[in-house]
């Protein structure tokens, strides 16, 4: 299964270089002028589009395999979630938000 996850966005240059912060890399590509593309597993995608009339309302939730380490990474590139919180059953959750208000959450599993 191949997936593409979209987040509309109203400014393309600051989503670019927020979502590079984010995720630590470049785009993987560009179609277009209004679009980039971030390959965060094979065959697994999110995508940036400017499309300002829907920008702000997306919600993923990136499920990692090591939640500390990529936290740490994000921290190292100067961003820190906007909410982090254990839950009952020990999955773990840290919600960062796009300067449209986008939430990208990664989930962990319980600490063992």
């Amino acid at each position: 299964m191949d997936l593409f996850a979209g987040i509309s966005v109203s400014d393309y240059a600051t989503a670019v270089a927020w979502y590079e912060q984010l995720l630590g890399a470049p785009p993987a590509f560009l179609p277009n002028d209004i679009e980039a593309v971030w390959e965060l597993a094979e065959h697994r995608y999110l995508y940036i589009e400017v499309v300002p009339e829907h920008a702000g309302h997306a919600q993923h939730t990136l499920f990692v395999a090591d939640f500390d380490a990529t936290l740490s990474g994000i921290a190292d590139r100067g961003l820190e979630p906007t909410t982090r919180e254990t839950y009952e059953n020990g999955f773990r959750h840290a919600s960062f938000f796009d300067p449209d208000g986008n939430e990208i959450s990664y989930g962990g599993a319980p600490v063992t």
